[in-house]
């Protein structure tokens, strides 16, 4: 069979990427071999990363499908190996790139990565509903997103994301993050213990701890936008937030009423104390349409929770900070929105067009198209004493 064929063969396999690294799989060192025999079958194997790789499928799809299209083959012949321990080694040190390991790349000045910590002063006011929908909204966008569930106690981004009973596959010491059909990549502390069920009970060196291995010893690639789900409160993950990603940004979320406008504005203090921006704020569960007028096409608001939450904590961040602090939107109550929670497909995906998804997709549109400007950022400069 002419060269000319199976130069095609090796172009096609390298449009087909590992689903996990989202690199080709002929940059990885994935594809062991490739013959094309007389009659235009082509004979392939292709190693994957561990035994057992909850991918396989996807893979031996995608590169069935590249090398079937190619003109003058007949058929294709795929094994899927495995590599070995040296050959995953390799992997490791191509994807690290030559840097120390635990080094966490959204910390590196040239990342270009931006990373949003979404927080709250106190739990139940749907920040990880939040998270999520924004993740799928910027990923929308055509942009690169992960997912970091920094929630530690209450991990709940998985099940929303519908990934709940997947685990992530690990190449040597290094972590893959887990893919979604949405194509957001997350990692949450749920998807690293042995059962779903497991409670986790640990305290500061620990959270801090967990914190680094979901930043450092994950590969996230190269991402546009990194959100990280916070737990609520000012605890220990907030201040390691500060400590191991100072250029990080905040949106802060709230619900209108007084109690939790008031501790949402510790959340923002706190992140400004560790020296990060916040970039605006989210009011959640602003309103509930009353379904009876809606029928008789009237527009009449329910504000369940009281109302003017979202606008107080932003009014005191700003004169707080010395700079504008906005409310980014103002999501109102939607039974779609719980329920596509609930099942593992998010309203902007699922329900699009309903209120509640209109308001999280404006919000992803400020917080894509924001600069990375310095304003309140912590430059790093020490003033020296001149004699």
């Amino acid at each position: 069979m002419s060269n000319t064929l199976l130069e095609q063969v090796d172009a096609a396999l390298a449009t087909v990427n590992d689903p996990e690294i989202k690199r080709p799989i002929t940059e990885l060192g994935m594809v062991e071999s490739v013959t094309v025999d007389e009659a235009g079958v082509a004979r392939l194997t292709v190693l994957l990363t561990v035994a057992g790789c909850p991918m396989k499928d996807t893979i031996n799809r995608d590169v069935t499908a590249a090398v079937g299209a190619v003109a003058g083959i007949t058929g294709v012949d795929l094994t899927l190996g495995v590599m070995s321990a040296e050959q995953r080694a390799g992997l490791q040190e191509t994807l690290r790139g030559g840097q120390a390991q635990r080094e966490i790349p959204f910390a590196q000045p040239g990342s270009l990565t931006k990373v949003y910590a979404i927080a709250s002063g106190k739990g139940g006011v749907g920040k990880s509903s939040v998270t999520v929908n924004l993740a799928l909204s910027l990923a929308q966008q055509g942009l690169k997103v992960g997912i970091v569930d920094a929630d530690i106690y209450g991990h709940s981004v998985p099940a929303m994301l519908g990934v709940a009973d997947q685990r992530p596959t690990q190449v040597e010491d290094l972590i893959m993050p887990v893919p979604t059909p949405s194509g957001v990549s997350v990692i949450s502390i749920g998807m690293l213990k042995p059962r779903r069920d497991q409670v986790v009970a640990w305290r500061g060196p620990m959270l801090d701890r967990a914190l680094v291995q979901m930043l450092a010893d994950v590969y996230w690639g190269d991402l546009d936008v990194l959100l990280l789900d916070l737990p609520p409160g000012t605890g220990d993950v907030a201040i390691s937030l500060g400590q191991h990603l100072p250029g990080a940004e905040v949106v802060v979320v709230t619900t209108p009423q007084e109690a939790a406008a008031e501790v949402a504005e510790r959340a923002g203090t706190m992140a400004s104390m560790m020296h990060q921006r916040v970039v605006g704020v989210v009011e959640n569960m602003s309103w509930l349409p009353c379904p009876h007028c809606a029928e008789e096409g009237v527009e009449h608001r329910l504000e369940i929770f009281g109302t003017g939450g979202g606008e107080r904590v932003a009014a005191t961040l700003s004169a707080r900070f010395g700079y504008d602090v906005p409310v980014l939107g103002q999501v109102p109550i939607d039974p779609s929105l719980r329920e596509g929670g609930d099942v593992g497909k998010p309203i902007v995906e699922a329900d699009p067009t309903s209120p509640g998804a209109r308001v999280l997709s404006a919000v992803a549109d400020r917080l894509a198209g924001r600069g990375r400007g310095l304003a309140g950022m912590q430059l790093g400069l020490t003033p020296a004493n001149k004699l």
